[in-house]
């Protein structure tokens, strides 16, 4: 790992939970490790980072992001590879679309270097909580959100950034049936559908409970103008294979969340001389793809789920099924490849990976 210059400070915990993991079932975001790191922002100007045993937080009941949403977060994960050693794949990207979130959310400039640094400096302080078990990993949660116990709308002047990290297996254990959205709406054009904020998530709460309700896992979303466009889903991006080329809704957009996983598996593709189309995607276009047997493959992409495969979609009551998912030639190479460059079984030609 290659230093910075911005110090941490960190006290161990005398309490361990590590002999009570069991690694077998380890439950998505349930398990939490030892420590967090906690930096404040006060003064304008962040302090030093902190990284002390994990334990719950006392807020005043006047915190601001309770009442007036100014809250941010990040995902992102460490692995342990083949030779023991400790992986993250592509934190600069997070650091990135974390400064970004930061400003559409009028939040202090988070600097990429320091969320580099914090990120590295708690993995390898609870690296003893990185899974051995391959396709297992370590999920990062970093998060900023407003602190002012002050009840009036205005950008909060005190920040306090957390990161605490989860041991993990897979997000999804099966395939998806998905559903097309026609009535609900994500993000509208000028509003904060390009940032990582925790309201985003929960304005999709109830219309993924109703989709739910009828057998689907997960919402794909549509514009909030007409519903004619595909956008994202509920935890991931969204790609399709249709004539031998690789589909994905174009980032030009203040409404879908510039995706990591999505970014690295265009990458792949152009690496193995695949066609690629980042472009505005009709709902309609997809749903005639698919009854001409045009259609081979539709996946998500993220960092929770990595490759979660679509076995249906629903759109207009009607349920559309795919191809089988043995069959998927690329989006099953795509998802080996990632573990496997993830891992260190194979080389990293991109330098994703960062080794704390």
């Amino acid at each position: 790992m290659e230093r910075s210059n911005i110090s941490v400070k960190s006290k161990r915990t005398e309490n361990s939970g590590l002999s009570q993991v069991d690694w077998d079932n380890l439950p998505f975001g349930k398990v939490f490790s030892d420590h967090m790191l906690v930096l404040d922002y006060e003064n304008g100007e962040w302090g030093t980072p902190q990284i002390e045993p994990f334990s719950n937080l006392n807020l005043h009941p006047a915190t601001s992001a309770i009442h007036y949403g100014q809250s941010i977060f990040e995902g992102l994960k460490a692995y342990r590879t083949v030779d023991n050693e400790v992986a993250i794949f592509r934190p600069d990207m997070n650091a990135k679309r974390f400064a970004e979130s930061c400003k559409r959310m009028c939040m202090p400039e988070f600097p990429p270097e320091l969320f580099e640094t914090c990120v590295q400096a708690i993995v390898d302080f609870d690296r003893d909580w990185i899974p051995k078990k391959e396709g297992y990993s370590l999920y990062i949660r970093p998060f900023l959100f407003a602190t002012d116990d002050y009840i009036g709308i205005k950008p909060s002047d005190n920040y306090k950034f957390i990161i605490f990290t989860c041991p993990v297996g897979a997000y999804y254990a099966e395939p998806l049936n998905v559903k097309i959205e026609e009535h609900f709406t994500r993000a509208a054009a000028g509003g904060v559908g390009r940032a990582k904020t925790a309201g985003n998530y929960a304005a999709s709460l109830y219309p993924a409970k109703l989709g739910k309700e009828e057998g689907y896992h997960q919402l794909v979303w549509t514009d909030g103008k007409k519903h004619e466009y595909i956008e994202e889903s509920g935890t991931m991006n969204i790609m399709f294979v249709i004539d031998g080329k690789l589909f994905t809704p174009a980032e030009d957009t203040d409404t879908i969340l510039p995706g990591i996983t999505k970014r690295s598996v265009i990458e792949l593709a152009k690496d193995w001389g695949m066609e690629v189309e980042e472009r505005k995607i009709k709902v309609d276009e997809v749903i005639e793809a698919i009854n001409d047997g045009r259609l081979t493959e539709a996946f998500g992409a993220g960092t929770a789920a990595t490759i979660a495969q679509i076995k249906m979609i629903g759109y207009k009551g009607k349920h559309y099924e795919l191809p089988a998912v043995p069959e998927r030639e690329f989006s099953n190479k795509v998802f080996h490849h990632l573990d496997a460059i993830k891992e260190g079984r194979i080389e990293d030609k991109f330098n994703w990976v960062v080794k704390v």
